[in-house]
């Protein structure tokens, strides 16, 4: 799993069948990278999450066919000894 924050909102007309309905934000990481993921517990800008990747991701749509890589799976409260 990956901590990032949430930095932005990302939207596209034109997509994937499967993608239809799912919110897309723009996350970096906090080794500097920008990614885009899928969220499935309504984070926002400015939220720290916790992120999966891979079929991790695709688990927790509840659609192992869909076509994504990276998942928002929780908003993080706080982080001890940071």
């Amino acid at each position: 799993m990956i901590i990032g924050n949430v930095v932005g909102n990302l939207w596209a007309t034109r997509k994937e069948e499967s993608l239809n309905g799912l919110k897309f934000l723009i996350v970096e990481t906090i080794e500097k990278k920008t990614i885009v993921a899928c969220d499935f517990v309504g984070a926002g800008i400015g939220d720290k999450v916790l992120i999966t990747l891979g079929s991790s991701a695709r688990k927790a749509s509840e659609n192992m066919n869909i076509s994504i890589d990276a998942g928002i799976i929780g908003i993080i409260d706080g982080i001890e000894g940071e």
